[in-house]
């Protein structure tokens, strides 16, 4: 395993034929990411965290930078922007499962709260 960070790291193009992270993978990869959690949706891993703000604005604010961040990297998570929260929840459409990627930008999104 490379020795940056997650949050240091890129995403790369995923193909459909990418392997998805592996559930002893996806442990240690979480140890860099602990507010994170892994959830199944419809028998498909993702990555979900919930961040809370004093208003809507400020929830509002941080959704659109988690949005041009996703633009910056490729991958798109899915976004809910409620009074006081937001959910983000990430992974891979084309493997329906987790990659690497994921895991890189939730790390990214930590860094923006």
């Amino acid at each position: 395993m490379m020795s940056e960070t997650l949050s240091e790291s890129s995403c790369e193009a995923c193909r459909m034929d990418a392997p998805r992270v592996e559930k002893r993978e996806a442990e240690q990869l979480l140890q860099q990411i602990p507010e994170w959690n892994l959830i199944e949706i419809d028998g498909i891993n993702q990555l979900e965290r919930i961040y809370k703000f004093k208003n809507f604005k400020q929830a509002l604010a941080f959704t659109n930078l988690v949005g041009e961040m996703a633009e910056s990297e490729g991958h798109h998570p899915a976004l809910t922007t409620e009074w006081g929260k937001v959910t983000v929840q990430w992974w891979s459409h084309s493997i329906k499962g987790l990659h690497r990627n994921d895991f890189i930008c939730a790390a990214k999104t930590d860094l923006l709260f």
